[in-house]
């Protein structure tokens, strides 16, 4: 007999499962975001996309959405927090400029495993089976890392406009642009939750506190040759010295 607790963590990690299972896949992913997100049509790529900004959860993007939103002098009509594979293929076929941010996998695992309270396992195929279906279009979008974001996005912006022939405004970085960043993120937070979490799209001391209680579980051998494969993809997707 299954406790409540037990149930409960089997069931949000089906869950988070059957979500990056389905979003990999265009045929079965975009019909259904259409239904989910016809309010808010941001989170789907369409013709007239001007950009698309994805990755794979936890790896960023809100940073990399706020921070080219606020230097373009225009609405520029993006579409970004899919956190879908499928909408990265979609916009790769049809040549959409498309920035994904690929964060290192074991990072980003530890990151999946507190903020979704899942197994460790569950979180690294997911990690893969997201950057495995996007490695073929890789030749047609821009992949960077959460650390050339965080550091410089108005580098990332600049590479953005050399790879599709864009000319979308650069922010500069300075420590006033990142405050005000941090603020909008601090308001979006509280705008979706409705009180101040921990949840924020930033790192925050009790997060640090909660992965390093759970590394180990990550750094079982058992994993390793998940960690392997995951390791490979980071190495093909992230070209060394790239924006």
């Amino acid at each position: 007999m299954w406790s409540r607790d037990r149930l409960g963590a089997a069931v949000r990690t089906l869950q988070y499962t059957l979500r990056y299972v389905v979003n990999v896949h265009p045929w079965l992913y975009m019909p259904l975001a259409r239904r989910w997100h016809c309010d808010n049509r941001d989170r789907l790529v369409e013709r007239d996309t001007e950009l698309v900004i994805e990755a794979f959860g936890r790896s960023g993007s809100t940073f990399a959405v706020l921070t080219f939103e606020m230097a373009q002098p225009r609405h520029v009509k993006t579409a970004h927090h899919s956190h879908a594979a499928a909408q990265v293929i979609v916009a790769a076929r049809w040549q959409i400029p498309t920035l994904v941010i690929v964060r290192r996998p074991m990072d980003s695992a530890l990151s999946h495993m507190v903020r979704r309270r899942i197994p460790a396992r569950p979180a690294l195929k997911s990690w893969i089976r997201f950057h495995e279906h996007i490695l073929p279009y890789r030749d047609r979008l821009l992949v960077t890392t959460l650390e050339s974001v965080s550091t410089d996005f108005g580098l990332v912006t600049r590479a953005i406009n050399q790879r599709f022939g864009t000319d979308f405004k650069e922010l500069e970085h300075t420590q006033e642009n990142q405050a005000r960043i941090s603020e909008m993120i601090e308001v979006a937070n509280l705008k979706k939750y409705g009180q101040a979490t921990d949840w924020v799209a930033r790192p925050t001391p009790e997060r640090l506190e909660r992965k390093n209680a759970r590394r180990a579980e990550l750094d079982d051998p058992h994993l390793a040759n998940l960690r392997k494969r995951a390791d490979q993809i980071y190495r093909i997707l992230v070209p060394a010295g790239g924006p």
